[in-house]
């Protein structure tokens, strides 16, 4: 079956944010951010629900990727200038994100801070999230939301930009037209991510 694209609507979180938890389930930070592998995907899934909810969606750029009716990956964009919450919106995230994170908010705070000083103050497209579920791996999810969102960003000549937070993947997102700018160390133990920039087309 032939893989489309739509827009997510709230309405639609409950059933794409278990997907992002199974995509990031063995992702480095989110392995440094929710040790308790017992517990980590259904933390997870509260989390981006909780962060698709109040932040992502209603900047109206979440794609899903379908096919037959599967959701078999999501993608959340912010417009330029739109990628940093403002108080009300971290009010809002606050309560669920200690209720996921719990005993490991200092973690979550850590990586939020550093990734917060690495970003472009250039306005850009702000890929924050990614992901396919495991099923869905190597079946075109990804490339048909990473093309959506970057088409939104060449309509406007727009550069866009996204975290890495696994080596392995540069050479995909390279693909796309993004180049590595910078490693971003979270302290205290924390994982390494890579900066990726793409310059407007």
């Amino acid at each position: 079956m032939p893989v489309e694209s739509r827009a997510a609507t709230p309405g639609d979180i409950p059933t794409f944010a278990p997907v992002l938890a199974e995509a990031f389930s063995d992702d480095p930070t989110f392995m440094w951010m929710f040790p308790d592998e017992q517990h980590r995907i259904r933390r997870m899934t509260r989390f981006f629900a909780a962060d698709a909810r109040h932040h992502m969606v209603p900047l109206g750029a979440t794609d899903l990727a379908v096919s037959d009716g599967m959701v078999g990956g999501a993608a959340m964009w912010a417009p330029p200038g739109r990628w940093r919450g403002d108080l009300w919106t971290s009010l809002r995230l606050l309560p669920a994100f200690y209720a996921t994170l719990g005993r490991n908010m200092g973690r979550g705070r850590d990586v939020s801070e550093t990734l917060d000083a690495a970003h472009p103050e250039e306005p850009h497209w702000y890929l924050s999230t990614i992901g396919t579920s495991p099923a869905a791996r190597g079946g075109g999810f990804g490339s048909v939301l990473m093309n959506v969102g970057l088409s939104r960003a060449d309509a406007g000549h727009a550069p866009a930009y996204l975290e890495s937070s696994k080596e392995q993947n540069i050479s995909y997102y390279e693909r796309f037209g993004f180049e590595v700018t910078r490693e971003i160390v979270v302290p205290r133990g924390g994982p390494t991510l890579w900066g990726m920039w793409r310059q407007p087309r």
